[in-house]
């Protein structure tokens, strides 16, 4: 994380602001002036010849100026030829060539002239040059004859092109040449071997020339080379080898030099040109170039070494770049040098550029023109293009050398002067005008302009002006009287004030006026102090793995009336965001990171008048780069040298080197590892198995993972040899009863050590001992047949190759298939060892019966039936083994109480033989297993209710079951409690002690011989009673809050508060309260009933209403209410008849027998109550 100081751009950008502050000041175009020379055309100007000449030339001036042209330093008339013409108001000459023409007719030296009446301004002297790309003279090369290891120049001798062609090596099939440091090409175009290997003859070589202009490529014959040589085998191999030389026979040699020639030379160069110094020497081995400086050190900051150090370029040359230069050649032989002297000339340059002077009548004033140069330079000077010695005479003039001085200057002075110095090397040529004014001051700026600036930084003011005498500039700021010069303020010669630090208070209204004899003149620049932009927080730097998401901030703080643009780059490059990176105000976050995500990322925040960058690196870390340029050296006949070039580890160090090979014979295009290394090294020698093409590769290792490999190497095979070793794992085993299979591991290609690998399968019988039976094979097994039946063989396996045998080979016991047992275990005998196991007994078989190998005695048993009624059994046959050759065993995991059956067989590799005589046997009783679905229920704190299912396996017959429960409350524990059952119960309840604590059940079946596994259950723990009031509560107010409910509520309410007073009135009037039924039926005779159909209220229907509340135990009790209707009810629904009158019961009448059958707990609510009424 770093916030970055200001690019170059800005620094260069302050220094021609400060040139331009002390620029001379420019006559506006309205006024009378002489002519300018504006633009034209370089010096060597170099052209095309299939475009039209284009010459240029442009002038300003008042009145516009008239050009006219010399070639040569004679006058061009351009009116006699038909191709030339003049731009329109300007001096540019345009040469056609679309009628015909030799470009080459218009070469020369052109000079152009624009003149007005108040003087004659010259341009450069263009010289005017056509391209050339000159065809190659047509030759026929012999081939060159050299010998291996002597040095060789391949001239190209390129035709002279204009400007020269740019040279490079080719083969005639446009392969590019390889250079290195031993061929390369020097500077002059020629290609250079320093020593000359056989390899050299594989390829031609030809000389390309490239032509600027006319874009074409020229192509020289080709050379063709015979290399003679003292080894004619051109081994790939032996193109590493640190001996190289000496292995192929080529005699070592001191170093010497092909370019320059001798021991020193000299060479000559410009000030402001690039010097190229160049060593090409040539030796056994190739020598190594060094350069030096004679009495210091080479300039860093300007040399560069090129073309494999063979050259040393310096750019920009001064004087100080004079001296003696030495190129040091070596090699193991010896070493030697060369100096070369380096004088610097220079053309001339200015020291002192004349400028234009601009004067009122009477005044005095001077031009000065000096240059420098080596050597010195000559002054001329001319006014109007002619010598001053031929011009008019001026009393008011006086030449001093390089200056020219005016005093008391009249109208009549008004000119144009030059001033040409020259050497041997060069011109320059500078116009200058003298021009004579009367001129009351201008502004030349708009008025009222805004400023907006940057808090603390260095910012101008300009206002431009003119006039003749030149004015003298005040500023002032918000209408005071004093004078800006000074301290924080700078007015430089052009009228701009330079303020050098901003600050809050030099905001303002800021006044330049300007004055001279003849008058004065005023502009106002209103300046606003605007906050700088800053990063407050910057990116930091980070290193991440590959694939992970990163995210760099970039907060900023900047003035408010300022518009913010935040960008991002990248290694100083715009980024672009792409689908994997989200840009945000104040981050960049980049997902799932790749090794091109690395780099430096520079956050810039900007406004419209500053900005403030800050720049994080970003680190990936990576899996490596392959390794590359993979060498083979130090060939020996088990051995080999393997180097290698490491590639970028992707900032994550390299910690294994993994060589891999693969050979073309017995698995093509398989890679094996070879062996591992340190990642430190670059070099390791394998050792090599014989007749193996080997074929090498690298992988590169780190932290983060593998490389990918390496490109192959070149192939190396070893000389053949006898094999080493034999195949392993030789076995003889029998696949049929008459058959012996011999079967190995075969050999690998590391192992094979010569061609046409085979095996030579040697067998006998064991106990005869006969004569060795042999076959050799190409494979990996072989069948020996008609055997009999299982008798042991010695076997040998040994591998040969074309080269011999390998050694004697171990020899291995196999045995011939085997047959199914013929005899039966006999005798079994079995005594029941508990309810879940036996023991067995038997006979073994003898031997010969076996008629293979003895595997294992085998018991087949399966459960007939239990011994409890009704209760299915799976009669599904198991087994029991027992490895070897034994007698005995033991059967377990039977089931209680059941009958067995059971048969014994022997077993060899085959099979089994025949079954023994079938065995009966009787389990007896034993434990149950635990109660099925065992179920722990509270439905109130008083009690808990047990429920369970009969165990899955009784085992034996049930005779009950045993409970044993105790309470318990967080770490107290009260006193066990034990309960026996029938076996025909399956359900308990428990009195609870007390409401809080919780109870831990452990229930188990039993028969006659004990109890069996029991099953435990914990009582739930005690309901929060302040949980079921708090829902409720909030689902009340839920309810409550809806319109619908609101709206229903108050309908009910008025309802029942007019059934209520109408009931009072009947009842305080003793009248009748008629009644309609739905449907015409008469009343029963135990109605009580009125002849107009109405109910009397009688006494003994005049009881005390009813109501009903729920009671702490549950039940309904039937509780006094004043303005209760329930006994006007006899079960049935309320309605109101057509006519509106209610003839219906008031409310609903619970039967008794209901009422007191409802055991619920649940509370009486204000709802409830309504709708008992409803």
């Amino acid at each position: 994380m770093a916030r970055q100081p200001p690019p170059p751009w800005v620094h260069a950008a302050f220094l021609l602001w400060l040139l331009s502050l002390s620029g001379a000041i420019e006559i506006p175009m309205d006024l009378s002036q002489p002519p300018t020379i504006t633009k034209q055309s370089v010096k060597d100007h170099i052209v095309d010849p299939r475009d039209n000449i284009l010459i240029e030339c442009e002038a300003k001036g008042n009145p516009a100026p008239s050009f006219h042209w010399t070639r040569n330093s004679r006058f061009f008339n351009i009116a006699k030829d038909p191709r030339v013409s003049m731009r329109r108001r300007s001096g540019t000459l345009v040469i056609d060539f679309r009628s015909g023409g030799r470009p080459e007719e218009y070469e020369g030296e052109y000079q152009c002239f624009a003149r007005n009446k108040f003087g004659t301004a010259l341009s450069n002297r263009i010289r005017l040059q056509v391209s050339k790309s000159p065809l190659w003279p047509k030759e026929n090369l012999d081939p060159v004859v050299v010998q291996e290891g002597a040095p060789l120049t391949l001239q190209c001798n390129p035709p002279p092109g204009l400007p020269s062609p740019v040279i490079f090596w080719m083969s005639s099939s446009m392969e590019p040449i390889t250079q290195d440091k031993r061929v390369s090409q020097g500077h002059n175009g020629d290609l250079y071997f320093s020593n000359v290997m056989l390899q050299d003859m594989q390829t031609d070589y030809s000389c390309n020339a490239r032509f600027h202009f006319t874009h074409t490529i020229q192509q020289k014959n080709p050379f063709t080379l015979k290399v003679l040589t003292n080894n004619p085998y051109n081994d790939s191999s032996l193109r590493n080898h640190p001996d190289m030389y000496s292995a192929r026979g080529v005699a070592e040699r001191t170093p010497s030099f092909m370019y320059p020639q001798g021991t020193a030379s000299s060479q000559m160069v410009l000030r402001g040109m690039d010097l190229l110094l160049e060593c090409i020497a040539s030796g056994v081995p190739t020598p190594d170039i060094a350069w030096y400086k004679k009495g210091g050190d080479l300039p860093s900051h300007k040399a560069k070494f090129e073309n494999f150090n063979k050259a040393l370029r310096i750019t920009n040359v001064s004087e100080e770049d004079s001296g003696e230069y030495f190129c040091l050649a070596s090699n193991k032989m010896g070493s030697i040098r060369h100096t070369i002297s380096v004088r610097v000339k220079a053309a001339p340059y200015w020291l002192d550029e004349p400028k234009n002077l601009i004067l009122a009548p009477g005044e005095d004033g001077r031009l000065v023109c000096r240059a420098n140069g080596n050597p010195k330079p000559t002054v001329q000077w001319m006014v109007n293009g002619e010598p001053l010695q031929s011009a008019p005479p001026n009393p008011n003039r006086e030449v001093a050398g390089d200056t020219i001085i005016f005093r008391d200057t009249q109208i009549s002075s008004r000119a144009v002067y030059q001033c040409n110095t020259s050497n041997e090397h060069g011109y320059l040529l500078a116009n200058a005008f003298v021009s004579v004014l009367d001129v009351p001051p201008r502004m030349l700026s708009p008025r009222n302009q805004l400023i907006r600036v940057i808090l603390y930084n260095r910012t101008r003011l300009d206002c431009p002006f003119f006039g003749s005498p030149i004015p003298t500039l005040r500023w002032f700021k918000n209408g005071q009287g004093s004078n800006l010069d000074g301290g924080n303020y700078h007015v430089y010669e052009n009228g701009s004030l330079e303020i050098k630090m901003i600050r809050k208070e030099d905001q303002g209204i800021y006044t330049c006026v300007a004055t001279n004899i003849l008058g004065k003149a005023e502009n106002q620049v209103r300046l606003e102090v605007k906050d700088p932009t800053r990063i407050f927080r910057m990116p930091e730097d980070q290193v991440v793995k590959r694939g992970t998401t990163v995210q760099l901030e970039c907060r900023v703080k900047h003035d408010p009336s300022l518009k913010l643009t935040v960008s991002w780059l990248k290694d100083d490059e715009p980024l672009h965001v792409g689908n994997r990176m989200k840009k945000e105000d104040d981050s960049l976050t980049i997902f799932g990171v790749a090794e091109r995500d690395q780099g430096s990322y520079t956050c810039v925040a900007s406004t419209e008048l500053d900005q403030d960058l800050a720049k994080a690196q970003l680190t990936v870390l990576g899996r490596p780069d392959r390794p590359r340029d993979l060498e083979l050296t130090d060939l020996a006949e088990r051995s080999v040298r393997l180097t290698w070039i490491p590639g970028d580890d992707n900032n994550s160090p390299i910690t294994d080197y993994v060589v891999q090979f693969e050979e073309d014979q017995f698995q093509p295009g398989v890679w094996h590892d070879h062996s591992k290394f340190p990642g430190s090294v670059n070099s390791a020698v394998l050792q090599l198995s014989p007749y193996v093409n080997y074929q090498f590769r690298v992988i590169a290792v780190n932290e983060v993972g593998s490389s990918h490999p390496s490109l192959p190497s070149e192939r190396y095979r070893t000389s053949g040899a006898p094999p080493e070793s034999n195949p392993a794992d030789v076995k003889g085993e029998g696949t049929r009863k008459n058959n012996m299979e011999i079967t190995w591991t075969p050999m690998n290609a590391t192992s094979a050590f010569g061609p046409n690998l085979r095996y030579i399968v040697k067998w006998r019988r064991r106990e005869t001992r006969d004569t060795w039976n042999n076959v050799t094979v190409w494979g990996s097994r072989y069948v020996v047949g008609q055997t009999p039946v299982y008798v042991p063989y010695e076997i040998r396996v040994q591998a040969e190759n074309d080269f011999g045998k390998g050694p004697e080979p171990d020899t291995v016991i196999g045995y011939s298939g085997e047959d199914y047992p013929r005899a039966a275990p006999t005798d079994v005998k079995i005594r029941v060892l508990n309810s879940t196991a036996i023991s067995l007994q038997w006979n073994r078989v003898y031997s010969d019966t076996v008629q293979g190998q003895l595997r294992e005695y085998r018991a087949y048993y399966w459960r007939e039936s239990s011994l409890l009624k009704n209760l299915w059994v799976s009669q599904k046959r198991q087994q029991a083994s027992f490895p070897g050759d034994r007698p005995r065993g033991v059967v377990g995991r039977l089931f209680p109480y059941s009958n067995y059956k059971l048969e014994m067989v022997v077993v060899n590799g085959r099979g089994d033989g025949p079954r023994s005589e079938t065995k009966e046997f009787t389990t007896p009783e034993g434990v149950p297993s635990a109660p099925r679905r065992f179920r722990v229920r509270q439905p109130n704190l008083e009690t808990i209710n047990l429920e369970w299912d009969h165990p899955e396996h009784p085992n034996g017959i049930l005779v009950g079951y045993t409970l044993k429960y105790v309470a318990f409350n967080g770490t107290k524990v009260g006193k066990q409690i034990a309960e026996s059952f029938s076996p025909n119960q399956t359900k308990f309840t428990v009195q609870r002690a007390d409401p809080v604590s919780r109870y831990r059940f452990t229930l188990s079946a039993r028969t006659q011989v004990g109890n069996g596994e029991a099953v435990t259950e914990e009582s739930p723990a005690p309901p929060n009673e302040a949980t079921p009031t708090a829902a409720y509560t909030n689902n009340q107010a839920d309810i409550a809050t809806q319109g619908w409910f609101i709206g229903l509520m108050c309908a009910i309410a008025l309802l029942v508060l007019i059934l209520l007073i109408v009931c009072f009135i009947k009842r305080s009037r003793g009248g009748k309260y008629p009644v309609r039924e739905k449907k015409d039926v008469p009343l029963g005779p135990e109605d009580p009933k009125e002849d107009d159909g109405s109910f009397d209220y009688s006494d003994e229907d005049n009881k005390p209403l009813q109501g009903s509340q729920t009671s702490l135990d549950g039940t309904i009790k039937q509780q006094e209410s004043d303005d209760s209707l329930v006994d006007y009810g006899e079960g049935g629904e309320g309605q109101f008849n057509e006519d509106g009158s209610f003839i219906g019961q008031y409310t609903v009448k619970k039967d008794k027998e209901e009422t007191e059958g409802n055991e619920s707990s649940e509370a009486t609510s204000p709802v409830n109550a309504i709708y008992s009424l409803a």
